[in-house]
């Protein structure tokens, strides 16, 4: 049985990334987890627990086996957690302090991790999407995003490509949500289009887009929302990749571009030839490959 100590600073995606890889972990060795909130854990009192060796918000719990972190605020409570209790740190995401205080760091590849012993380079950052579901070939979604330094953001562009998409597959029952970054005017220019039923980011619920993923057969992502294009391909859909222009130099970009190449997702301009989107070309779930190589490397 293992302890795990998930810490979390308040953040939402850092949030489904140290959950999802929690949920992975569970599904290979028994395991028990708390949840410790370390948001507003002022940094100088951080490093005065890491020097006398203090962690203030553990003192009913069980010692921990491993501790996830996620996000740069939980990095010090981190480091104050092992030097109090013992166990090992698992941190998700490019650390900001040196990779050498942390057991292990699961970084995405588009952040060109080193190769060290205490790292594993990820495809895109974890998620608490689970493979599978029941896909309903008359569901699809349609998932947006906004503006971003890595591609440039066309509210016109992307809401006429919607209404190809919706208009070419009326059989389809389409379902589009927006994100926290869409600009607020983008469903003004997108318009009524028929059979698309519109679910505002601030109207749906925590959990929501996990069950629609599971729900739905083929999902279409604007590219600036690389989380969205992983958690889709997680959930086993086939996905199409909505059309913008990259900025240059952008490494989520080459990342999503690398997508297209191994045939993991179908771009419009393809699908325009074929109207079929293809599905991906293996099954994908980072989290679950994560989980698998810690068991391998401290618990077999």
């Amino acid at each position: 049985m293992l302890t795990v100590w998930r810490l979390t600073d308040g953040r939402a995606g850092h949030e489904k990334q140290s959950l999802g890889f929690a949920n992975a972990l569970s599904r290979l060795v028994p395991v028990v987890r708390h949840d410790l909130t370390v948001a507003g854990y002022p940094v100088a009192s951080a490093l005065l627990d890491i020097l006398s060796a203090r962690f203030p918000l553990d003192s009913h719990l069980p010692d921990p086996d491993l501790i996830l972190a996620a996000g740069h605020a939980t990095h010090l409570p981190a480091l104050a957690a092992r030097r109090a209790r013992g166990g090992r740190i698992v941190v998700l995401m490019r650390p900001s302090l040196p990779l050498a205080l942390f057991d292990l760091c699961l970084i995405p590849a588009h952040d060109r991790p080193p190769p060290r012993p205490n790292v594993i380079a990820t495809r895109g950052v974890l998620n608490a999407v689970d493979t599978g579901g029941v896909h309903d070939e008359a569901r699809g979604l349609i998932l947006i995003g906004g503006p971003s330094r890595h591609y440039r953001w066309d509210d016109a562009a992307i809401a006429a490509q919607v209404r190809e998409i919706v208009t070419t597959h009326s059989a389809v029952a389409w379902t589009l949500t927006t994100s926290r970054r869409t600009p607020e005017g983008f469903i003004a220019t997108l318009g009524l289009a028929s059979g698309l039923d519109i679910r505002p980011h601030a109207q749906t619920p925590p959990g929501w887009l996990e069950e629609a993923l599971a729900r739905s057969s083929e999902v279409w992502v604007s590219p600036d929302s690389g989380s969205m294009v992983y958690e889709a391909l997680t959930a086993g859909c086939r996905v199409g990749l909505l059309e913008l222009a990259p900025t240059a130099g952008s490494r989520i970009a080459h990342d999503i571009a690398g997508l297209v190449e191994e045939g993991m997702v179908t771009p419009i301009g393809r699908w325009r030839q074929e109207h079929a989107l293809k599905p991906p070309g293996r099954v994908f779930n980072e989290a679950a490959r994560c989980a698998r190589a810690i068991v391998e490397r401290w618990y077999a």
